[in-house]
Parts: structure tokens; C-alpha cells; sequence
């Protein structure tokens, strides 16, 4: 049966019941939680474990790099084989990647290994970054896809911010230390294993299917050396120099090649097709433009708490409550709102705008901002984030077929990830730029100095001598202000985006049932009617309605009166 009461055309249209639903949603929960944590967690423990370590300033970027790299270069790889094999076996094997990563990482006895490290745990959280969204459109439709998106977005926000505050509560604790960093995740992990493999169970078709694998290799070969070049141009070597222009050069032709490749494949990692679809490359742009400003300009809180107001690891996490509960609070609103009317637009349009505002706001902190104004600045940002991030992949996957929905949210997934790393490479090379020059006019204004700008070792104000730790906390700073606003135009920009969006009415069946119709009129099969399954046929329904939402006396109903 089908949720509407209808029986299935094939067996492929069988859904889950609500109970088994929540059950799965909540693995899919866990996962999501330990991807994003993996990102954020070890924010306030990079000032120690670079000191602990020997690591220097890019050394500190690095770490946070690599793992976005990974996630980045794999994640349309990941959605594409979601549309070709089990979900659920992907998404167990991209749990069992972090595992590993997790492991190696908390192990790690110096930077490369940690770094490496990185990098397996970024494959992992690629695949559950992508495949959660997918699996969640499979078993739930759009119009109530709303209320758990809240969750969902809650659990991205809460676990972008939250990150820090549990890396700065391990470090600070004896007897567990930074490497609890990497460990904390791993229980969380095994439980999301374990609850899919008891509660989730979705139907697959099997079909033949070639893998584009030659343009996998081509995307992942292009996007690594441009993310590479944001990452290290004007601090390892300049901007302009011959290894921007070996790496802009070479990636920008291993992408047009994986162009030229994915337009002639059979099965494309990424269909070019989508791209004509409007929501989808506008919610593309604006998921790339807001993850600019979203990571590149939270990672570095942390580490201005720290360093420029003197504060503990433990402090400096319980410091970014305020942008944590109101992203929480703003994701679960928006959420509820938009499964009771259908409408989701103006949470786009309001996320954005606070969004922006939060940005700019931000750039006018420095070393001595009262922290009551500070708490006013994160959490403007806060609830931006929270009605702006999750609610684009839901305009996003009720505007494609369903057979491309994977490929679809990878595609965003990519975008928000790609927008993450070029931030917070880019405006890491901005603050340790910007760090460097205001430590060298403070040597030219007279007395030494600390390492600060790039290439050199983050400063540990507490062992400083009063002028200088004044020096420091003050570039540090400074730097971070210009760190946001640098952000702020990209979510201006991001904005200006998302007013072009099309507001369409919300599906009320899943991916998985109008897989089941779309193959059955592939193959010239006749599919049962499904409502909503088009935004004519919700039109179409409403228009069976009155002003209170009954049927009209006399007219039809191909839903017995039921409201979507």
C-alpha cells in the first residue's frame, strides 16, 4: 500500500510504517551528527594539538582542510551510486570509513598522520553527508519532509557549533585529553550502524549499470588541486607564482575534461541534465555561497575565543551557545512551519537576510567586544543558518525526478561542501595574513614579537608577557573581524540567489513511489494515479476544495477528501 491508501503498482512503491520511520530517522540522525562533528570538534583543540604536535598555522588549516577536501571531492560519486545500489549498505560502509579515520586519527603521533587521518574520515563523512538526505526523501515526502528537516537542520547547525564546546570540554578534562576528539565520534557511529541495520529497510531495483568511473576520476582530479591552490596560495607559495598556475591550470582542465566525459556517459556521476532544472542550480549557487560564509567564518570563533580574548577551550565552546540555540530554534520553527502550510520561500528569504546581517555584524568584534554583544551577533547568525541550510535541499529534491534525486542531493551536498573549503581556505589565508601584518607593526613599533602569520606557530597568550599577549589578542582580533567581512558578501550574494527561486507547491509522496511510477511508465506500464504527484495535480486537487478545505458539493475528489 501506498501512504496515500492506494495499493502499490509494483513492489518498489512499499513504504515504511511511521514507527519504523522514526526508528531509521533516528540512525540517520547519529550519522549526520558524527559527519558534521568530525568537521567541527576539533576547533578548540587545534591551538593544543598544533602545540602538542609541532604543527604550525598551516598546519592548523590543514587539518580542517583535508577533511572537507575528502568530503568534497566524494560526495557526487556517493549520491550517484545511491541511484544504482543499496542506500543502506553505502551509507554502513561510509559509517565504517569514519570509524577507521576516527581511529587512526585519535592515534595520531604527528601532523602528517593526523592529516591523513583527515582524509579517510572526509570519504566517510562525504557518503553520510549525501546518502542521509536521500534516504530521508526515500521514506519520507516532501510536504512532511519539513518537519524532520528541522530536526535535521538542527542536528547540522547544533553540530557545526556544538563541535567546538565538546573539543574544548575533552581537552580540558585530564584524564581524556585532545585525542577524545577523534574517539568521541566512534560510539556514535557504531550506534547509527546498528539502528539502520535493524530499522531500515528500503526496496531496490536491480538493474544493469556502468559506473562512470573514468569521470569520478575526473571530477575528484579537477576539484582536489583548485582546493589545494585556495588552500595554500599566499601562504606556502603566492598568488601569483607557478603553482597557481600548475594547480588552477591543471584542475581547470581535468574539469573540462569531466565535462566533456560526463555529457557523453550513460549513467554521469553528476547528469548535466539536472542543471537545467531552475531550482536546482539556483539552490546549488546558493548552498556554494552560503557554506563560504557559514565555515569559513564559524571555524575561526574558536580559535578567536582562545587567542584573542584569553579564554579556556572549555570557555570558548560554552561561549557559542547563542549561535547554537538559535540555530537550533530557528531550524525546528522554520521546519514545523513549513510541513502545516507548505509554503518554504520566505524561510529561504529570512535565513539569508539574518544570515548576512550576522556576518556583518561580526566584523565589527575585537579583542575587547562585550560578550553580551557578541552573543546578539552569533545568534542573528544562528537563525539564519537554521531556516536557510536544510530547507534548500527541500525546494532542491521536490523539483527532481525521482530516478536523479540522488545525483540532485549529492550535487547539493557538493556545493555547501565546496563552499566550506574554498572559505575556510581562503579566509584562513586572510586572518593569518592579516595576523602577520599587525604582529610586524607591532615588532616595528618596537619589542618582539611572537610567531602568528603564516607558516608560524599559533600563539599561546597565557605563557606571553602582558605587552605582548596585548599584541596578540589584539591581531587576532582585528584579523577576525576582517575575516567576516570578507564573509559577508557571499551571503549577500547568496541571497540575491534564492529571491530567484520558484516557489512550487511541496510533493506528498516519496522518492521511492514516484520511482515506482516513473518506471512503470518507462516501461509502458500504467501507473495508479498518484496525488500531488505533479504541482498540477495539487492544483488540481485544490481546486476539488472550498475555502475550508472540504470538498465542493458535486465535485470529485481523487483523494476521498483527505488534505495533503
Amino acid at each position: 500500500m501506498t501512504t496515500d491508501g492506494l495499493p502499490a503498482t509494483t513492489p518498489e512503491a512499499t513504504t515504511m510504517p511511521p514507527r519504523q520511520v522514526l526508528q531509521a530517522v533516528s540512525g540517520l540522525v547519529a550519522g549526520l551528527f558524527v559527519a558534521i562533528l568530525a568537521g567541527t570538534v576539533v576547533a578548540n583543540a587545534l591551538p593544543r594539538i598544533t602545540a602538542e604536535l609541532g604543527a604550525s598555522q598551516s598546519s592548523y588549516t590543514w587539518v580542517i582542510i583535508a577533511e572537507l577536501l575528502a568530503m568534497t571531492a566524494t560526495v557526487p560519486l556517493w549520491g550517484k551510486l545511491s541511484d544504482l545500489y543499496s542506500k543502506k549498505l553505502l551509507l554502513q560502509i561510509s559509517l565504517g570509513l569514519f570509524v577507521v579515520g576516527s581511529l587512526v586519527a585519535g592515534f595520531s603521533q604527528g601532523a602528517g598522520m593526523l592529516i591523513f587521518s583527515r582524509v579517510v574520515q572526509g570519504l566517510g563523512a562525504g557518503g553520510l553527508t549525501a546518502l542521509t538526505q536521500v534516504v530521508m526523501a526515500a521514506v519520507i515526502p516532501p510536504r512532511k519532509l519539513g518537519r524532520y528537516s528541522g530536526v535535521f537542520g538542527a542536528v547540522f547547525s547544533g553540530a557545526t557549533v556544538a563541535g567546538p564546546l565538546i573539543g574544548g570540554l575533552l581537552v580540558d578534562t585530564s584524564w581524556l585529553g585532545w585525542r577524545w576528539c577523534f574517539f568521541i565520534g566512534v560510539p556514535f557511529a557504531l550506534l547509527a550502524i546498528a539502528l539502520l541495520q535493524r530499522t531500515l529497510h528500503l526496496p531496490h531495483v536491480r538493474r544493469d549499470a556502468k559506473i562512470d568511473w573514468l569521470g569520478a576520476f575526473l571530477i575528484v582530479a579537477g576539484v582536489s588541486p583548485l582546493l589545494i591552490w585556495v588552500s595554500m596560495a599566499g601562504s606556502t607559495f603566492d598568488w601569483f607564482s607557478w603553482q597557481t598556475a600548475a594547480l588552477v591550470g591543471g584542475g581547470t582542465l581535468l574539469l573540462a575534461a569531466a565535462v566533456r566525459v560526463e555529457s557523453r556517459a550513460a549513467e554521469p556521476i553528476i547528469p548535466l541534465s539536472i542543471f537545467r532544472i531552475r531550482t536546482v542550480a539556483l539552490t546549488s549557487l546558493a548552498s556554494l555561497l552560503a557554506g563560504v560564509g557559514l565555515f569559513g567564518g564559524t571555524v575561526f570563533l574558536s580559535q578567536f575565543f582562545q587567542v584573542a580574548m584569553g579564554k579556556s577551550p572549555t570557555t570558548a565552546g560554552l561561549m557559542s551557545l547563542p549561535l547554537i540555540l538559535g540555530s537550533l530554534t530557528a531550524s525546528t520553527f522554520a521546519g514545523h512551519r513549513i510541513s502545516a502550510t507548505g509554503r518554504w520561500k520566505r524561510y529561504l528569504v529570512a535565513g539569508t537576510v539574518l544570515m548576512t546581517a550576522g556576518l556583518a555584524l561580526l566584523s565589527t568584534i575585537g579583542s575587547h567586544t562585550p560578550f553580551v554583544l557578541l552573543s546578539v551577533y552569533m545568534a542573528v547568525l544562528g537563525t539564519g543558518v537554521g531556516m536557510l541550510m536544510q530547507n534548500l535541499v527541500l525546494a532542491a529534491q521536490n523539483d527532481v525526478p525521482a530516478n536523479t534525486l540522488g545525483s540532485a542531493t549529492s550535487v547539493l551536498s557538493f556545493s555547501r561542501s565546496m563552499g566550506g573549503t574554498v572559505g575556510t581556505s581562503v579566509l584562513g589565508a586572510v586572518l593569518a595574513h592579516r595576523v602577520a601584518t599587525e604582529l610586524s607593526a607591532g615588532r616595528a613599533a618596537g619589542g618582539d614579537t611572537p610567531g602568528g602569520g603564516a607558516g608560524h606557530g599559533v600563539p599561546e597568550p597565557t605563557t606571553l608577557p602582558a605587552p605582548l599577549r596585548a599584541l596578540v589578542e589584539n591581531a587576532y582580533g582585528t584579523a577576525t573581524a576582517e575575516l567576516f567581512l570578507w564573509a559577508t558578501p557571499f551571503a549577500l550574494l547568496a541571497l540575491i540567489v534564492v529571491l530567484f527561486i520558484e516557489e512550487k507547491p511541496l510533493k506528498t509522496t516519496t522518492s521511492t513511489e514516484r520511482l515506482a511510477e516513473e518506471s512503470a511508465i518507462a516501461t509502458g506500464g500504467r501507473a495508479l494515479p498518484t496525488p500531488a504527484h505533479t504541482p498540477r495535480t495539487d492544483l488540481a486537487e485544490r481546486s476539488t476544495r472550498g475555502s475550508g478545505g472540504a470538498p465542493r458539493p458535486g465535485v470529485g475528489s481523487v483523494r476521498s477528501g483527505r488534505r495533503p
